[in-house]
């Protein structure tokens, strides 16, 4: 699947393989967090345990939040870390080797440009662009800088996933032509915040960062930033974006042909601005052939499908792909099951967890942008089926993407939403 899609020249291809500095299993990689909510503490872990990779520091606008991971670290006695509050404090360090970014949607290109561009590798979450142009941004950075840049999308590094999209591109459930995603949770109302002062302790200017500046409300901090255009993608971005990316990955496709999504926001009178409910349909075309690819977010209660989720009404998070000769499901990150012919004969099955963030510290040590299963190229890919899904619902549309240009065909108004306006002094460059 390290198919080069977009672009790479010739030379820019090879450049990403150079090897350099190579560090051996036993030279120490030291790794900065930048972000210290739910997905950083994940991050943190992640650092601490493995065996020769060492947490250099903390990065956090609200110095609450990092003074909790200093806690955390104490109760497991590891040693506490510098904190700061703007990443470029960190990336002034040349004895950082890599960040990793679990901050908010607006700020993951612009991060990781600057990490690059100051010769660090970078985790970074998904999704890892907040639109369209910062997707191919984020791609010519690592390229340049010959930095690796991994996507948190870790069920590419789950030994379950990965067999099963061998087994499909191998032909053992005939042709794949169609693929369906779910992102069923039930997420209640964010209900109605006042404006209030900034907390102390909280730099919200560097908060705001490339987005534009809001009247401080708790429904625009702390997690709830999802449901805001301007930092967050909504529900399609934030769990949804995984299911995209697997079913890119399973289906084989790249660029979409025709993109359109329907939805809204049902039940609830309160701030959120992004849909709770989409359903999104894709149409690709792969050597002359046409595939499909659907994907749906829900918001409240659900029932489960083809064996996805629980026994109890709930989340049920996963894909389906279909295939001339039977199909195929992931129920979440790391199980697939199978099933062949018409009277549905049980086929091919694991369940086995990902190796992600071990996954990206051998791509460091190896200098090898090829050992990143979730390399950042294959990442950006996947958000831009994201987005082209949100501009779809939101000009409500029907979007006729060209690939060679990076354009939407005849439409000047989905063109103008493929970028954004950004707030100076942050500012994803037009050229990194």
């Amino acid at each position: 699947m390290n198919r080069r899609y977009f672009f790479m020249s010739t030379a820019a291809a090879a450049a990403t393989q150079v090897v350099k500095a190579q560090k051996s299993a036993n030279d120490t990689v030291r790794v900065a967090v930048v972000g210290c909510g739910g997905r950083g503490s994940s991050h943190m872990s992640a650092w601490t345990s493995q065996k020769n990779v060492e947490l250099a520091a903390l990065v956090d606008v609200d110095d609450s939040h990092a003074e909790r991971f200093i806690g955390q670290l104490q109760k497991r006695d590891k040693k506490a870390v510098p904190m700061m509050r703007d990443i470029r404090k960190v990336l002034e360090d040349k004895n950082i080797d890599a960040v990793s970014i679990a901050t908010p949607n607006h700020w993951h290109t612009l991060q990781t440009i600057w990490a690059c561009q100051a010769g660090k590798d970078v985790y970074v979450e998904k999704p890892c662009s907040h639109n369209v142009f910062e997707s191919r941004q984020i791609v010519a950075a690592a390229r340049k800088y010959n930095r690796m840049v991994q996507m948190g999308s870790q069920s590419r590094s789950s030994p379950a996933l990965q067999e099963a999209v061998q087994k499909m591109k191998d032909g053992e459930f005939g042709e794949i032509y169609m693929a369906r995603g779910l992102c069923f949770k039930a997420r209640n109302t964010i209900g109605k915040t006042p404006v209030e002062p900034v907390p102390a302790g909280v730099d919200y200017d560097m908060w705001t960062g490339p987005s534009q500046m809001h009247p401080f409300t708790k429904n625009r901090f702390h997690y709830n930033w999802h449901w805001f255009w301007d930092t967050g993608n909504g529900d399609l971005g934030n769990q949804g974006i995984h299911e995209v990316d697997i079913a890119r990955w399973g289906l084989g496709v790249t660029h979409p042909t025709k993109v359109t999504a329907i939805g809204g926001k049902f039940m609830f009178d309160d701030d959120q601005e992004t849909p709770n409910t989409i359903s999104a349909s894709y149409e690709f075309v792969v050597n002359g052939k046409p595939k499909m690819m659907t994907f749906e977010v829900r918001h409240w209660y659900s029932h489960h499908e083809a064996g996805i989720g629980g026994e109890k009404a709930g989340n049920t998070i996963g894909n389906t792909f279909y295939g001339a000769n039977g199909y195929v499901v992931i129920d979440g990150y790391n199980k697939y099951t199978s099933f062949i012919g018409r009277d549905g004969k049980p086929g091919p099955a694991r369940n086995d967890r990902d190796h992600h963030f071990e996954n990206f510290i051998e791509g460091v040590r190896s200098r090898k942008a090829g050992v990143l299963n979730a390399e950042i190229e294959e990442g950006a890919m996947s958000c831009v089926l994201m987005h082209l899904a949100n501009i779809s619902y939101r000009l409500g549309r029907t979007l006729h993407w060209d690939e060679k240009t990076w354009s939407v065909k005849g439409d000047a108004e989905a063109n103008a939403m493929l970028t954004r306006n950004y707030r100076a002094p942050y500012i994803v460059p037009a050229k990194v």
